[in-house]
């Protein structure tokens, strides 16, 4: 597979991804925070083509589940209790994209039957809903953190590298004193001081914008090199003697020639971000219930009853694996492709 069409797949891959999340309302079959208390820990639901007697059906079925009279808090799937999946069903209601009420989901079964792709919680709440509900927290936190952190690097980069001299002495040692600070235990501290009845949205705004602000040092040190050697490129020069301004220069000339240099780190930091902010929320420092996150998804396997009986609790951390993959192949396909470009 060539450099070009590694990165297409990689951004096809991510775009399907993220659409999918952007729409969880729609692909979800349930709400995120709806409760079923008698089907706590349900494994996820087995979809079948073939039947107890054999018999194969066209349209894929789920089995409903039967409570044990001797312990209600018990169940069994009964394989009497047919649901066959229903495609465009219409179930809780919802925004589409945030915005479009609908009340329309990709698929689902008919009540009483229940369809858990990815089993329950203590509280008998759909993880894959809550999966694709907390991916819009989680990635969110990770694309506007990174985009502060690249646009705050793409402004002290470029300063540093044209301007050079004190300018550039100043910058750059303050952007060393950002490498060095210990991010993780900044944002523990940051959290520590905020008051704990603050509603979970102010939560997240300051820390996606504690993680965004820390974060330039890396970018601005790459983005200043780039600007050191396009401002001494002949073009630019040429620029210069016909009497463009230092402004006109930027734009114009020189910053286009960093858009590779911001691309991949745009594309190394989201996940990195996302990360971070997976790993406040399961500490209990991010987002707080009922907002689901991906973080706040693992927070139940602290637990050791949890992590020793039920396996699919892993689940949304066994699907952020291949989630990050995606991100850094596309950010080293990028990376070898502007490469080859400047070349």
């Amino acid at each position: 597979m060539t450099k070009r069409h590694k990165l297409r797949a990689a951004a096809v891959l991510l775009a399907a991804f993220h659409a999918v999340i952007l729409l969880a309302g729609f692909v979800a079959p349930y709400d995120y925070s709806a409760q079923n208390r008698e089907l706590t820990f349900a494994p996820p639901t087995r979809v079948h083509f073939v039947d107890r007697y054999g018999k194969f059906h066209a349209r894929p079925f789920v089995y409903g589940f039967r409570s044990q009279p001797s312990s209600p808090s018990s169940y069994e799937l009964d394989p009497a209790m047919v649901y066959p999946l229903e495609f465009f069903i219409e179930g809780a209601p919802h925004k589409l994209a945030g915005f479009i009420p609908s009340r329309l989901h990709l698929v689902g079964v008919q009540e009483p039957g229940r369809l858990f792709l990815m089993g329950t919680d203590a509280y008998g709440r759909d993880q894959f809903s809550r999966f694709l509900y907390g991916g819009q927290i989680s990635l969110l936190a990770g694309l506007v953190a990174a985009a502060i952190s690249v646009s705050l690097g793409i402004a002290i980069g470029a300063l540093a590298g044209f301007y050079g001299g004190w300018l550039d002495e100043v910058l750059m040692r303050g952007g060393e004193l950002f490498l060095a600070l210990p991010w993780l235990y900044l944002l523990f501290a940051v959290r520590a001081v905020l008051p704990l009845h603050i509603a979970g949205w102010q939560v997240f705004l300051l820390l996606v914008s504690v993680m965004g602000l820390i974060g330039w040092a890396r970018p601005a040190r790459l983005i200043r090199g780039v600007v050191l050697s396009a401002k001494e490129r002949n073009f630019v020069l040429a620029a210069r003697g016909f009497g463009a301004s230092d402004g006109y220069l930027l734009v114009r000339h020189v910053l286009p020639q960093t858009s590779g240099v911001v691309l991949t780190q745009l594309t190394l930091l989201i996940p990195q971000y996302v990360l971070a902010e997976v790993t406040l929320s399961f500490l209990g420092l991010g987002v707080s219930e009922p907002m689901p996150s991906w973080g706040s998804l693992l927070a139940s396997l602290q637990q050791y009853y949890v992590l020793a009986s039920y396996w699919w609790m892993f689940l949304p951390a066994v699907l952020l694996v291949p989630l990050f993959l995606l991100y850094y192949l596309a950010a080293d396909a990028l990376q070898e492709h502007v490469g080859s470009v400047q070349l």
